[in-house]
């Protein structure tokens, strides 16, 4: 079993905002595969399906960005899940708006739900920050105040950028899930 959890804060005044990039992919993965109905469990929203033989369980944590860890704890310890079978959708301001990247471990980068369950998994798991993570690229602030740039809305041009993404994110995903992160690393890395 997968658990891949999208970050992003709830209500409509956020939606498809930057920083709910990883609810816009957890979405767009839950549309591709056909899930079922959204749920409410663990403080948030979740869904299921199978890819194969591999059960994969969406959750969208509902308790805003900073305390994502509370939900995603929840739903680590419930399926007694490895680290290595979870994977965090996650927005990124280091990236250009639209690209994509995987990765194992590191830091949080200052992304408060990223930190949020690295400080949640402490205790947990041996290595509580080393959860893979897609990160969503949606363009550096500049010199907008960074709250204000991340809860606002794509422009136009970015809204193109960003569809791509999460067409590529879902195929990522899934690579993801039936072949591990090295493969999924190595075939959508370069771009």
């Amino acid at each position: 079993m997968k658990l891949i959890v999208g970050l992003g804060n709830p209500g409509t005044e956020y939606q498809h905002t930057r920083h709910n990039a990883g609810f816009m992919l957890a979405d767009t993965l839950a549309e591709k595969a056909n899930a079922g109905h959204w749920n409410r469990k663990f403080s948030g929203l979740v869904t299921d399906f199978r890819w194969d033989t591999e059960k994969v369980v969406l959750l969208k944590p509902e308790t805003y960005m900073n305390l994502s860890g509370r939900s995603v704890r929840a739903a680590v310890d419930f399926y007694d899940l490895p680290i290595a079978d979870l994977l965090v959708l996650v927005d990124d301001i280091a990236l250009p708006t639209g690209k994509i990247r995987l990765r194992t471990g590191g830091s949080s980068g200052g992304h408060n739900g990223l930190a949020s369950i690295a400080e949640s998994l402490r205790g947990r798991l041996e290595a509580p920050t080393d959860f893979a993570r897609l990160r969503i690229g949606v363009g550096h602030p500049g010199s907008i105040p960074l709250e204000r740039y991340v809860l606002s809305r794509f422009s136009p041009t970015e809204r193109v950028e960003i569809a791509g993404a999460l067409t590529r994110g879902a195929d990522a995903v899934n690579c993801w899930v039936r072949s591990g992160i090295a493969a999924a690393m190595n075939e959508y890395n370069g771009g």
